[in-house]
């Protein structure tokens, strides 16, 4: 981060993109429909000391959280491209307040706001942007899932907010290393990508 913007960790948030028992969970949904990754797996294992770093340091935790929400006879609202992609989900899977939408545990008792989306983006339809802005925020780290996804867009949709993006690339997974990289380069165009560990660093952890 260059000395025109120093780190500020009161002025900084961890935002969590998508990181839910549904997507995680050995019983959640996408488990459930064979759609697992290791790498995502084994994110909130690394994500949470950042979160609690941040926090003590006077900082913001914020977590997305997919949701698929009932329509009138309690049938899930799903797009029709997460369908073609994801046709195994279900009734009550991601459904708002249930145990599938939730932060995974190692990371729920760290989060100060929780947002729930219903597309790519965290900031798409949702009091993100006005929570943070209240709260005093002017830079993000984003981590989270999927890379290409979630957290492009979120990302993506950060900077043109103009708020300072970082983005964790040893944070993130996707569904595949070689579009996990890919889209980590394609993220260097609007944020700066550094490692959990160089994060934990500017905290003095």
């Amino acid at each position: 981060m260059s000395d025109a913007h120093p780190f500020d960790p009161k002025r900084t948030a961890l935002l969590v993109v998508d990181l839910q028992n549904d997507f995680l969970a050995p019983d959640g949904a996408y488990a459930r429909g064979g759609a697992t990754s290791e790498a995502a797996r084994a994110l909130p294992a690394r994500v949470a000391p950042l979160a609690a770093a941040l926090k003590a340091a006077g900082g913001m935790v914020v977590a997305s959280r997919f949701t698929l929400w009932p329509d009138a006879r309690g049938e899930p609202m799903v797009s029709a491209h997460l369908r073609a992609l994801r046709p195994f989900l279900a009734r009550g899977d991601f459904a708002p307040g249930s145990r599938g939408q939730a932060v995974v545990d190692a990371l729920a008792p760290f989060v100060d706001v929780a947002v729930d989306k219903i597309a790519y983006s965290a900031f798409f339809g949702t009091q993100l942007d006005w929570v943070m802005r209240h709260a005093g925020i002017d830079a993000v780290a984003v981590c989270g899932i999927v890379t290409n996804g979630g957290v492009a867009s979120t990302a993506r949709d950060a900077h043109v907010r103009e708020y300072r993006v970082t983005v964790l690339g040893d944070g993130c997974a996707a569904f595949r290393e070689s579009v996990h990289a890919t889209s980590l380069a394609d993220l260097e165009t609007v944020g700066e990508v550094i490692s959990c560990a160089a994060f934990a660093g500017r905290l003095g952890r």
